[in-house]
């Protein structure tokens, strides 16, 4: 962790590893911004997988439900109520959320096991080791446009992985939000409430915590805005004026106006998300969309065998210490 905050610190500008923002405050700061009138990606995608919840299904076929990146795993129940599938594998990197997570979806879906596995799922290599794994197919399920938070190319390289973590004969459903007015993206990721701004301050409460930081939150004002260019959301908070901070042992120099970048957000259309895709060893085989086209549900399965001896970028994201849950 140290490593890696050291290191988007030292960038220009600085940007620190979105996954730092989920402990279990930013966590339940998140799930607030999913409920915010402004921030409809939750809602359109959720109705989607619940209208289409028979179609998805029979589309993806019969196979262990992987989930990346699973959170509060609420999006998933008309999958596996579709599905029925012999598992369900939620990955997340907080193991109070998924522990939590698991005990809900055990409850409510008891013909289902649930194998909850605690992680950095951009840095999984293969999933361990288990009677309810062993020859099955799997089946990935990544919601939430979260393949956004990631560069084109750092998602390019997470999508090659999935592909070979997933294995041959796999399928993946992602969850890809679209290009739309900048006004409304910008109102989505900066809501009237201030639950963005909180959640992204709480960053630095967490290095504060963690790295022995002397951040001040109140110095720092939050900003969303439409980077047209990179088809991205850039999410920052903005020194409001010069200062000094320490962490991890080190002093940094804030200048009046200067960013922090806490997250990006990616927006691909359906042709940029496809090519991408074609570009990570996959293809895309079926797509969904809400009746306004702001959102999308891609069925992706394995194209073309990958080169061999590819190598992965660094995602600027490293795994804690793995373990069921």
């Amino acid at each position: 962790m140290v490593r890696l905050v050291t290191a988007g610190m030292e960038r220009q500008p600085r940007q620190l590893p979105a996954w730092l923002l989920y402990d279990a405050e930013g966590s339940r700061l998140f799930e607030a911004i999913c409920a915010q009138p402004e921030y409809s990606l939750t809602r359109v995608e959720t109705s989607l997988l619940e209208t289409r919840a028979a179609e998805l299904a029979a589309a993806l076929g019969a196979g262990v439900l992987v989930e990346f990146g699973a959170g509060n795993a609420r999006k998933v129940g008309p999958l596996l109520e579709a599905l029925r599938p012999p598992a369900y594998v939620p990955l997340d990197i907080s193991a109070d959320h998924l522990q939590a997570a698991c005990e809900a979806l055990q409850a409510r879906h008891p013909r289902v096991p649930v194998l909850g596995i605690c992680c950095d799922y951009s840095a999984l290599g293969q999933l361990p080791a288990h009677p309810l794994l062993d020859g099955q197919r799997l089946l990935g399920f990544y919601p939430g446009s979260s393949l956004g938070n990631f560069s084109p190319e750092q998602a390019q390289t997470l999508l090659g992985q999935f592909r070979r973590l997933l294995g041959p004969g796999s399928a993946l459903l992602i969850g890809i939000d679209q290009p739309k007015a900048p006004e409304r993206l910008e109102a989505a990721y900066d809501d009237a409430a201030g639950v963005s701004a909180a959640f992204a301050r709480n960053l630095l409460v967490r290095l504060n915590r963690d790295l022995g930081g002397t951040f001040v939150p109140e110095a720092f004002r939050y900003r969303a805005r439409w980077e047209p260019a990179a088809s991205r959301i850039a999410m920052a908070l903005v020194s409001s004026r010069d200062q000094e901070v320490q962490l991890a042992g080190r002093r940094w120099q804030f200048r009046a106006g200067e960013e922090l970048i806490t997250e990006y957000s990616v927006k691909y259309s359906p042709e940029a998300f496809t090519a991408l895709a074609a570009a990570s060893g996959w293809r895309t085989a079926r797509r969904w969309s809400d009746p306004a086209d702001d959102l999308s549900l891609h069925l992706l399965v394995p194209g073309p065998p990958l080169q061999a001896g590819a190598q992965a970028a660094d995602s600027g994201c490293t795994a804690p210490e793995q373990g069921e849950v």
